[in-house]
């Protein structure tokens, strides 16, 4: 028993770390909003590009830091190979957020499809959820809950597919200039792809919390 003990608090540091990494997607979602809101504020659109190249470095480190205990720890609170597909898959978010921020800058598009700001909303509600549902982990107690909020972000993907189809569409119809229709669908993809990392990372907390219960 003292043997257990002892192996406790590494173990509930993989928590803290989980929510360390939520709190950088949950302000990569809110941040990534936030850039697409104020998108013709050249001066606040490159202070927001900026700052989510920090969150996502930030994230990194929280990653490493993850993946670095996961070497040195024997007991783990759950399957070592689902706390290493939650933590990258975490991170794959932030780095879509990253990319979907620089083609923006790279690409020199100076105004955004009609349906980015809807996508971004939704992908920001999906990183807050993200957020959420980590949190819970540390506590099958919190079973319910975390299941919700993945059946949450799930349909908040589902409604992300329907927009990037219309938004899609609207483009082939109306957009004249091709460079632009590209510059512009590739927007939407990166958002889309976001938002479907946010839908991996809850399929990996509905097979954690079905194989802990």
């Amino acid at each position: 028993m003292r043997f257990l003990s002892a192996l406790m608090p590494r173990e509930t540091r993989f928590f803290a770390l989980f929510d360390r990494h939520g709190a950088c997607v949950s302000e990569g979602g809110r941040t990534a909003a936030e850039l697409v809101r104020r998108y013709a504020d050249r001066e606040q659109r490159a202070v927001l590009i900026a700052r989510i190249g920090e969150i996502e470095r930030s994230a990194d480190k929280i990653t490493y830091e993850t993946v670095s205990l996961l070497h040195k720890t024997f007991i783990t609170p759950f399957d070592r190979n689902d706390i290493h597909r939650l933590i990258s898959t975490m991170d794959d978010i932030l780095d879509l957020i990253q990319d979907a921020a620089e083609s923006m800058h790279l690409f020199d598009i100076q105004t955004l499809p009609p349906e980015a700001l809807r996508m971004a909303e939704v992908l920001d509600a999906c990183c807050e959820r993200v957020h959420a549902a980590v949190g819970l982990l540390s506590s099958m107690d919190n079973a319910p809950r975390a299941l919700a909020l993945a059946q949450e972000i799930d349909a908040l993907e589902s409604e992300a597919d329907a927009l990037m189809r219309s938004g899609i569409s609207k483009l082939f119809r109306e957009e004249q200039d091709v460079r632009q229709l590209i510059k512009h669908k590739n927007v939407y993809e990166y958002l889309e792809n976001a938002i479907d990392k946010c839908q991996d990372v809850a399929n990996v907390i509905e097979a954690v919390v079905v194989e802990n219960v």
